[in-house]
């Protein structure tokens, strides 16, 4: 597990066709602890993504720092879409970060098995369904037991029941393999259930308005009632 310290002093789109531009970040600061499963809650279309993209080192286009607690830590990466390579079988993408060679095709079978889809190692993705793309892309965002995970809204697009079902799973790899996440959703109910942090992100440039700890136990969590209670709460603060 790594902690990690976000600073932005500027991050901004640059105007494309004739378009003006926008400035996505100024002066944002966020700070996250070894082991803590930071849930970033906020509209669609905000900045929440392009923050998982600085921290992962994909966008190098803006001014300030990402710091990590650990020198090179591994960080996994679990997309929206579950961008699974579709002439690949599900334990080629799964291998994809690990080293190559037998080595790296045991680790992404044991992880398969994990996951519940061992008997689909040879299958390619198009044969499979949304919820079983998103546990290939768990497993692979998995497979390198990384040190921080970053999470973009993993679970959209499934049904209720599917989503509970994946947030089960998450909860059980976490057990098994602690990280420091960073979750990217839109959903309250979602954030309250799985993290012990939630910021809320407002603005254009991205501001945090609320910054709340959650010491939920597994009862409560598992609790529709208290679930709903915090999530109630959550969003008077919010627009307070």
């Amino acid at each position: 597990m790594s902690a990690v310290a976000i600073d932005i002093a500027e991050k901004r789109f640059r105007a494309t066709a004739g378009g003006p531009g926008r400035e996505v970040f100024r002066g944002f600061r966020l700070d996250v602890g070894a082991g803590e499963f930071v849930a970033l809650l906020g509209e669609s279309g905000l900045g929440k993504t392009t923050l998982l993209n600085i921290v992962a080192g994909l966008d190098r286009d803006y001014r300030g720092s990402v710091r990590f607690g650990t020198v090179s830590p591994r960080l996994g990466y679990a997309f929206q879409n579950p961008r699974l390579l579709p002439w690949r079988t599900v334990l080629e993408n799964v291998a994809l970060p690990l080293p190559p060679g037998e080595e790296g095709r045991r680790r992404a079978r044991a992880m398969l098995g994990e996951v519940g889809l061992a008997d689909l190692a040879d299958a390619y993705p198009e044969r499979l369904s949304l919820g079983q793309q998103r546990r290939v892309a768990l497993a692979r965002a998995f497979a390198i037991e990384p040190d921080v995970l970053l999470m973009d809204e993993p679970f959209v697009s499934l049904d209720e029941a599917g989503a509970a079902r994946l947030r089960d799973l998450l909860r059980r790899l976490l057990a098994g393999r602690p990280a420091t996440v960073l979750f990217v959703t839109h959903d309250r109910r979602e954030a309250v259930e799985l993290a012990n942090r939630i910021v809320v992100l407002e603005g254009a440039p991205v501001r945090i308005v609320r910054d709340l700890p959650l010491a939920l136990t597994s009862a409560e969590r598992a609790s529709s009632a208290r679930i709903d209670e915090v999530r109630r709460a959550l969003g008077a603060q919010a627009q307070g």
